[in-house]
């Protein structure tokens, strides 16, 4: 089958421009820019298929680095099947999957098993981080390069307690290899103290969201990442921090050219959207780790964007039932789900002259395809592979319980309404969700990494 996708405006490495793009299989034929090129036959022995995309934008499939798809042992709240048909259905076409399941990734058998599971119910490709632990350092040695973006460590308790604090094991996990070593960035024991400060002063039953932030602050961020930071440095480790939530935070990562930086961190959908004057009306809705904190951080973290400090955004999707989220600040689950509608919040805040639609293709394709180094997605070239999204600019959607995806079955964006809306996904060249439906034909790939 050739496929040709014709008069869009095409949103790709940091130019938009009218032209039509042609797939042959599962990969990018042709990129015509202007008018729609005179294809008849398509190519010899393959029918044809033309699409009309006529005030419609064209962009390379988001890349999330950083998802909870919850499979194996909490698939009451998600699963890889139904988080992964709510990523297509949001433009997301590839996933990096988090190891805090239960039981966690941290051995070789269950990554593979991971692996396996995704291979037959994804629509999405797939891809999983190794789980880092005090006591598996071992089995690094015995990871494929190529198949994995690199190793997740926890530095902080959160969802599933997977916290790495011993010294030796993070030396380890440091000096032992050049795989990228992403790390949640919470110091345990400046969260503890702050928990038993608050506690004492105000009642654990009195705890409400509001305290929050004040419990995972921005010292206990900082002082975790900076050690992070002054380790990788002291031992050459190539570092990503993920979900960034400070203004001090900023100050840590390297600058310059994407493949040159040593240091680089990530923005979080919600750290870019909410601050902590949105508690008052969304609640524990709004309650992830780390915490979303103040206006002036949101905004900082949005010039970080805009001046790529911050290599890549993503969601940090972790869908928890309603009832989980339900609590004081201490007992209500941290998380909740995005991928649906990550790329219409930044397309959203791109409308609001947050970020350009150029800069969000940046962060949410092109750069994480480099910071990972990823076999040829994340961008609209001839020979990559055709993961694209068309968006409908003119076509707003109001996100309700009728059209979410997670098995969860809510969002904090519930009842809001963006401006744009996904129309149509490709993944490997094949149609996977078309004016809001999942097309139930098509599984994604595994994807490959080109480690030096």
């Amino acid at each position: 089958m050739t496929t040709l996708i014709k008069n869009a405006l095409i949103i790709n490495e940091g130019r938009s421009f009218k032209g039509s793009v042609s797939i042959d299989g599962s990969c990018i034929a042709g990129i015509y820019e202007g008018a729609a090129p005179e294809i008849i036959n398509g190519i010899p022995g393959k029918d044809l298929k033309v699409i009309d995309a006529s005030g419609k934008w064209l962009l390379p499939g988001c890349i999330d680095d950083q998802v909870h798809f919850r499979e194996p042992g909490l698939t009451h709240k998600g699963d890889i099947k139904s988080e992964s048909r709510a990523a297509v259905a949001g433009g997301v076409t590839t996933y990096m999957d988090m190891p805090n399941t239960n039981p966690q990734t941290t051995t070789l058998e269950e990554l593979e098993w991971k692996f396996q599971r995704a291979a037959g119910v994804s629509p999405a490709n797939y891809s999983f981080f190794f789980g880092g632990t005090n006591s598996n350092a071992g089995l690094v040695s015995g990871l494929d390069r190529k198949r994995i973006p690199g190793i997740k460590l926890f530095l902080g308790s959160s969802t599933g307690n997977m916290l790495v604090d011993r010294e030796e094991s993070l030396r380890r996990f440091f000096g032992e290899t050049d795989l990228l070593i992403a790390v949640h960035a919470e110091k345990e024991d400046i969260i503890q103290r702050n928990k038993l400060y608050y506690t004492a002063a105000y009642g654990e039953e009195n705890l409400d969201i509001s305290f929050h932030s004040k419990i995972r602050s921005e010292e206990a961020c900082y002082a975790s990442s900076s050690e992070a930071v002054e380790l990788a440095k002291k031992l050459g480790t190539r570092l990503h921090i993920f979900h960034l939530s400070t203004t001090k935070e900023l100050s840590l990562l390297d600058r310059g050219a994407l493949g040159e930086r040593s240091i680089t961190g990530e923005a979080c959908i919600h750290h870019l959207w909410f601050c902590d004057e949105d508690y008052e009306k969304f609640g524990n809705l709004i309650k992830w780790n780390p915490s979303i904190k103040t206006a002036a951080d949101r905004d900082a973290l949005r010039n970080a964007v805009n001046d790529d400090t911050i290599a890549v955004v993503a969601t940090d999707h972790a869908p928890h039932l309603l009832s989980e989220k339900e609590g004081t600040c201490l007992t209500a689950a941290s998380g909740g789900p995005l991928v649906q509608h990550s790329l219409l919040a930044m397309l959203e805040m791109a409308a609001d002259g947050i970020f350009t639609p150029e800069k969000v293709v940046a962060k949410m394709a092109h750069h994480p395809a480099e910071l990972y180094k990823i076999d040829r997605r994340g961008y609209i070239r001839t020979g990559y592979y055709a993961d694209l999204v068309l968006i409908d600019p003119e076509k707003p959607i109001t996100v309700t319980k009728d059209n979410i995806l997670y098995k969860c079955n809510w969002s904090p964006f519930e009842g809001y309404t963006f401006q744009h809306s996904v129309w149509k996904t490709f993944v490997n060249g094949n149609e996977t969700y078309s004016e809001g439906q999942v097309l139930e034909n098509t599984t994604g790939r595994e994807v490959v990494y080109n480690h030096n």
